[in-house]
């Protein structure tokens, strides 16, 4: 969150003005001393303090870190601060990447008694940039009677006690309020006041304070005392009396023999105040030998998994791990607890951290950021349809930050999934970054932040922001939320390309929760806009069913900023006014007290699509194009059917059917659905024939590990034209031109006789004109081997044969459209053995084991889909495959691109024609990466079974399986 907006209001100010008498301070900066203090376990970013340590000692450190980190704010640097039990008479502020905290078992046992503060004066009181730092488990008596925390998102503040007052934010250089934009409170004792003064939001949970002063937006409270009183919208306070289902964040602490050890404080329900304000907090102790400690310079992505699979806990010290595969926390109860906010970042298109569908795991303290190569999710808690219970011992997540861009300029799909059941989210910043590295619409790319799958989660303090679709999508039963802070995205770039449900609804609401769900409750909901670049509107802030389970509590709409013209319509579902101005006051603010149900839910089904069109564009490939269907909530997607067949589905109105048989005809009919699972119905059918062989061969090569690049460049990156994605394009960026052309390198010599560049999608961004070339070495060209003119989105190029391992395509022609390809394919031969692919229609598949990624996905034609063993390569695992009558064949393919290092390590093939007799195996070997293919004298047979024969930490995991004549 960079753009922050606050509106000065007189009775602030003179709150302000009435309570302060301040002198600037300032601090000096020296040589961070090396001691003893940072010789721990915890390598060289953790220092340890003892009451021993001179008071100058630690001064010197703290204030030396702090002149380094005021305003360092996309550092690598990581600090964490541990203060033993005992008294310290020091004095220093918290800057980024800090995180300060007490080793006693109790608040109390740490007393920082001159002063523990965070200001904004490097950006001239302004704090809402004072991200990523932290302090918990210690008692603050500050000198002058106040301790000032003016931070924003992604800074909580935990078990604390603070023996005077409290302010959350900081003034400029002409004492005005600064703009601040937290926070995060819980488990925290204030024997004074707490001063917002300018903070926009606020949430605190399990605490308590003298008095609350006052609220600007959105202050939200549970399960805390001494809440303070009046009627939201103003002021805007919402207070819920019990806190439902908690368990507090472990943190790390020493015993009494001096010992590390890791605190795990016990699931609670319906509570109320500090869990420490009658003696220790309940839970249990685990001692540090139970942890691998996981230190930058030295922890891999394998040593971390192999300690997880032996048992251990796993404590991340500060520092980034660059990461080459998913970190996998498959046992129940296991803790992962970061200090000095490590930063895990995956580097090669995978998630960061997956977790089984266990008990009792605990993950706290970490930031995820997102790499260079798309993930499909940061964070998975459960594989796709996880279905155990886990009321009694549900997972907990505490203090998570995802994001993408701002330090590195990454992507991802989706920030955090959520597939089990009764998880516990406790502080979350999702953030798509609005300034920094790669902070551009089609750069750092993340279509949802948050996606919760499975039933009875309950969240606290969410802020989630920045997205460019929903910024979150609830589709389980029995959720709650309390506290949402939710900037939408600031760079669409127009109103067409940001238009949910199938293009019929302006924007994407923040809160999202689907169609189909009848329980969902949440309270304190803020949600703002600053559309920068264009005159955008969003329909509706909120969007949920209309049914009696769902209620809203409490919902504020913003206007911070934007171009004039940009607009938040409604808040709920078409209801609360719009915000489009800051002024008057009504045009800035909107809110909706309380939101409830009352339908019936959604059982309209969307109307039919209409003008179905399909077209053969080689002997293996037909692609469909219809006119849009609608609904009165809106078209979610349709489905394709091919021979009466379920095929698959497609967001958009096109879809391209691959693996086709030659010289075939293909009847086809769509249907329209929508989120509450209604179906129109079916289509008219049209029917296509796939063209015959030709001497250019009648496969697609297998594209896995090319590489494209092109002049020009735009946010359409060029690897869009080989990820199998019809949703993803590759542009200029700029209008057709002569000269402009894309470079593909196949890694190896291949012969071949034809090229499809296929728009679909974008249908007037052919090439006017076109000439391509071949090479061997990537710079001596020749001469063209084809050229010619563009008609339509689909263009087919047919030319002599040629043997050659780069392929040039040079735009000739001129047009103000870009030009555009969403997949580029090449044609001809392998040479690996085996004939045209057997058609898989109604082929069924079963494995063992099994999991949320289902066998039917091998099968379904759609690479953004996978089967997986979802647990560990070990061997036995197996799949079958009945091609339901016996074929001859000869050849079989495992595709696993997109989940690249989950390729079988080893494997055995059998054939059988009654699927209990399988003989000796035909073929066997060993992958060496994510494309498999196996040769074998040729067969008759109906089923075919593949048994995994090696180990690895990895899943093993198969997008798509073909078979070969």
């Amino acid at each position: 969150m960079n753009m922050k907006r606050f509106v000065s209001s007189i009775s602030i100010l003179a709150i302000v003005l009435g309570l302060y008498s301040v002198n600037p301070a300032a601090t000096e900066a020296a040589d961070v001393e090396v001691t003893a203090a940072n010789s721990s376990i915890f390598g060289p970013n953790v220092y340890v303090f003892d009451p021993s340590t001179p008071v100058a000692e630690i001064n010197n450190i703290t204030n030396t870190v702090f002149s380094q980190m005021e305003s360092n704010e996309f550092s690598s640097n990581r600090y964490a601060f541990l203060f033993k039990p005992g008294s310290y008479n020091v004095n220093f502020n918290v800057g980024f990447y800090t995180h300060v905290a007490g080793l006693g078992q109790n608040p109390s046992d740490v007393n920082i008694t001159g002063g523990l503060n965070v200001n904004a004066d490097w950006d001239n009181g302004n704090a809402t940039r004072n991200f990523w730092r932290a302090i918990e488990n210690l008692s603050i008596t500050p000198s002058s009677g106040k301790t000032q925390i003016a931070v924003s998102q992604a800074a909580p503040l935990r078990r604390l006690h603070i023996k005077g007052e409290l302010d959350l934010f900081d003034f400029d250089n002409n004492w005005n309020a600064g703009w601040a934009s937290g926070g995060f409170l819980a488990d925290s004792m204030v024997d004074g006041i707490v001063v917002p003064a300018s903070q926009q939001q606020w949430f605190s949970r399990n605490s308590q304070w003298a008095n609350w002063n006052n609220g600007v937006w959105n202050m939200v409270f549970v399960g805390s005392n001494n809440t303070p009183t009046g009627q939201f919208p103003d002021p805007p306070y919402t207070v819920v009396d019990r806190t439902p289902v908690i368990r507090e964040k472990p943190y790390l602490y020493v015993n009494q023999a001096g010992q590390y050890q890791v605190f795990v404080p016990s699931l609670q329900t319906n509570s109320k105040g500090v869990s420490w304000a009658n003696g220790s907090t309940p839970g249990q102790s685990i001692s540090i030998d139970q942890f691998y400690i996981a230190q930058p310079g030295t922890a891999t992505a394998a040593s971390i998994n192999s300690a997880l699979s032996q048992g251990k806990h796993l404590l991340f010290t500060p520092g980034n791990y660059h990461l080459n595969d998913t970190i996998r926390v498959n046992n129940p109860n296991t803790v992962v607890l970061g200090i000095g906010l490590p930063t895990l970042i995956p580097d090669n298109g995978k998630a960061a951290m997956s977790v089984a569908d266990v008990d009792g795991v605990k993950i706290a303290g970490l930031v995820l950021d997102a790499g260079p190569q798309e993930s499909p999710v940061m964070l998975e808690i459960g594989p796709n349809g996880s279905s155990g219970l886990h009321a009694a011992n549900p997972t907990s997540l505490h203090d998570i930050t995802v994001r993408t861009g701002g330090a590195t300029s990454g992507k991802y799909d989706k920030g955090i999934v959520i597939n089990s059941h009764n998880v516990i989210g406790d502080h979350f910043w999702i953030w798509r970054a609005d300034h920094g590295a790669g902070a551009a619409w089609n750069t750092n790319v993340s279509k949802n932040g948050l996606v919760v799958n499975g039933n009875n989660v309950t969240l606290y303090g969410l802020f989630n922001e920045h997205h460019n679709e929903y910024q979150t999508v609830w589709n389980g039963n029995g959720g709650r939320l309390y506290f949402y802070q939710s900037e939408i995205p600031y760079d669409v770039p127009n109103q067409p390309s940001w238009m949910s449900k199938n293009g019929s609804v302006n924007g994407f609401a923040s809160y999202k929760v689907a169609d189909h769900v009848t329980s969902h409750e949440a309270w304190g909901l803020g949600v703002y806009s600053y559309f920068r670049d264009a005159a955008v509107k969003l329909q509706s802030a909120i969007e949920v069913p209309n049914v009696p389970g769902v209620k809203i509590h409490h919902a504020t709409t913003i206007w911070l900023n934007g171009v004039p013209g940009s607009e938040i319509t409604h808040v709920i579902n078409n209801t609360g006014g719009k915000v489009y101005a800051n002024s008057p006051a009504e045009a800035m603010r909107q809110t909706v007290v309380e939101y409830a149900g009352s339908g019936s839910g959604d059982t309209t089904a969307p109307t039919v699509p209409g003008n179905l069109a399909a077209a053969a564009v080689s002997s293996s490939q037909i692609n469909l194009s219809w006119t849009a269907a609608t609904d009165n909530m809106g078209v979610t997607g349709y489905d394709i059917y091919r021979n009466g067949v379920l095929v698959g589905s497609a967001a958009q109105t096109s879809y391209a059917d691959y693996g086709l048989a030659a010289a075939t005809t293909y009847q086809y009919a769509v249907r329209a659905k929508d989120a509450a699972g209604n179906l129109s119905d079916y289509s008219s059918t049209v029917t296509a024939v796939t063209a015959p062989d030709s001497g250019g061969g009648s496969l697609p090569l297998n594209r896995s590990g090319w590489t494209v690049i092109s002049s020009p460049t735009s946010g359409d990156v060029p690897e869009y034209m080989l990820d199998g994605n019809m949703s993803t394009r590759w542009s200029t960026g700029a209008a057709m031109a002569p000269g402009q052309y894309i470079v593909m390198d196949m890694k190896a010599a291949k012969s071949f006789g034809k090229i499809v560049m296929d728009s679909t999608g974008s249908n007037e961004d052919y090439a006017r004109g076109y000439e391509v070339y071949v090479s061997n070495d990537g710079t001596n060209w020749g001469n063209a081997v084809s050229s010619g003119s563009g008609n339509g989105p689909v263009i087919t190029v047919n030319f002599a044969n040629q043997n050659a391992r780069y392929i040039k395509i040079v735009q000739t022609g001129t047009a103000s459209s870009w030009w555009s390809i969403t997949e580029l394919n090449v044609y001809g031969s392998e040479n690996t053995g085996g004939g045209a692919a057997l058609d898989r229609t109604t082929w069924t598949a079963a494995s063992t084991p099994s999991s949320g990624d289902i066998p039917a996905n091998l099968l379904d034609g759609n690479m953004s889909t996978r089967w997986s063993t979802g647990a560990a390569m070990a061997p036995g695992q197996y799949f079958v495959v009945d091609m339901k009558s016996a074929k001859s064949f000869s050849k079989i393919v495992m595709d696993s691109t997109g989940s690249d290092e989950d390729y079988a390590r080893g494997y055995e093939v059998y054939v059988s024609n009654d699927g209990t007799s399988w003989g000796n195996a035909v073929s066997s070997g060993s992958g060496n990466g994510p494309v498999i293919t196996v040769n074998f004298a040729s067969q008759n047979a109906r089923y075919i079974k593949v048994v995994q024969t090696g180990t690895a930490s990895n899943w093993w995991s198969v997008r798509e399986f073909n078979v070969f004549q």
